[in-house]
């Protein structure tokens, strides 16, 4: 939508349209029964309709492109591009012309205008130029304001402006989910597993290109994305990488704290930064958008000041047999503790030892590895009784 500022008549003509990939015409095709009435008329016509393909007529799709006639909308992360023409419609040489263009957003206005400087003059039937580009990062209405301001020949100087709002909308609904596992239980912090559930919601299909996360310096991130076959990595998805319009996808995501993290028993703790997701992907004839999530953030899960990890369990043992378990003690505080200690058995598990013996101080940061000796009575599935220190 456009709109002068003042119905004066000026001497110089503005032109704004903005650059996208055109699109296929499309037809309406019209038949009918060779027994009706028109015959093979309709037929005729969309044979000799340039538009259509041949030999296959009444296909809505023809071979011809067009292209944009109207602003129309605009998703986040594609590239805002416009061609903005200048013409000296008059018989008279005009000078000192200066194009600017601005878009004005919901936060902020910007410059988008390649060159600030005047033209000397502009002579009868010339025209200006200019292409300006802009990655739109922001949601919602958008105006492109383009001022014009010029000199006459009787050194008048006169000014005008125009305005072409569109929507920009999101393209894209991203929600996350973290997962907390204890693959290793040797280590101090566990692996962290992030879904990302992505979904069209667009009118047109998209080809995703790229959707990869970029970890925080303190984790390695590993793809869950692909299958291995005949020694060969192949995505989950298939070669053919669409999402349709209002479909979802998952992604999977496994991150790890680098070892210099991972030692250090209390530092990752409350809540940490994860990472971003980076989005690339594809649309009518090769559009391309681009979207980043912010810092996506967890919360850590919280230990105490003590954490007790299982080094070593059999997976299955024999009834009333004692069995071998070894223990491993963590000091995730930031003070020295002295560690005392002591079984509490239950009906089915008994420890085999001495309780309420000393095992010493340990250092903030530090691990005590301890075996232990366990006794089951009652078979079947069985809980880990309760074991303080």
């Amino acid at each position: 939508m456009d709109v002068n500022q003042a119905k004066q008549e000026h001497l110089l003509a503005l032109k704004v349209m903005r650059l996208t990939k055109p699109t296929l015409f499309t037809n309406l095709p019209v038949t009918c029964e060779d027994r009706d009435l028109p015959g093979d008329l309709f037929g005729q016509l969309m044979r000799q309709d340039p538009s259509t393909i041949k030999g296959a007529e009444t296909l809505m799709l023809g071979e011809m492109l067009t292209l944009p006639q109207n602003f129309g909308n605009i998703f986040l992360g594609e590239t805002f591009s416009s061609y903005i023409s200048v013409h000296n419609d008059s018989s008279q040489v005009v000078k000192d012309i200066l194009v600017k263009a601005d878009l004005q957003t919901s936060s902020q206005r910007l410059n988008l205008s390649a060159s600030n400087s005047a033209v000397a003059e502009l002579k009868p039937e010339c025209c200006i130029d200019d292409v300006i580009h802009h990655e739109v990062k922001e949601i919602g209405t958008h105006i492109l304001v383009c001022a014009v301001s010029y000199t006459t020949q009787q050194g008048e100087k006169l000014y005008f402006r125009k305005f072409f709002k569109f929507q920009v909308l999101k393209p894209l609904d991203v929600k996350t989910k973290f997962y907390n596992a204890e693959s290793d239980l040797s280590s101090v912090t566990d692996e962290v597993f992030l879904e990302a559930q992505i979904q069209n919601i667009t009118t047109s299909p998209m080809f995703m290109e790229k959707v990869s996360l970029e970890p925080s310096m303190m984790y390695n991130v590993t793809e869950l994305n692909t299958v291995t076959q005949a020694d060969k990595g192949e995505s989950t998805f298939g070669k053919m990488s669409y999402l349709q319009p209002m479909d979802t996808r998952q992604y999977l995501y496994c991150l790890k704290p680098k070892p210099e993290y991972a030692e250090k028993a209390g530092i990752i703790k409350g809540v940490t930064v994860i990472g971003k997701l980076d989005i690339v992907w594809k649309t009518n004839l090769g559009e391309r958008g681009r979207l980043q999530t912010s810092q996506l953030q967890r919360m850590a899960p919280g230990y105490g000041d003590i954490r007790l990890s299982l080094d070593l369990i059999p997976d299955t043992v024999n009834l009333e047999e004692p069995f071998d378990i070894i223990c491993k003690i963590t000091n995730c505080s930031e003070r020295t503790m002295d560690l005392v200690l002591e079984m509490c058995n239950t009906s089915s598990i008994h420890w085999c030892g001495i309780s309420g013996r000393q095992l010493g101080k340990l250092s903030p940061g530090a691990f005590l590895s301890l075996p232990l000796t366990v006794l089951s009575s009652v078979q079947g599935l069985q809980v880990r009784s309760r074991l303080y220190n």
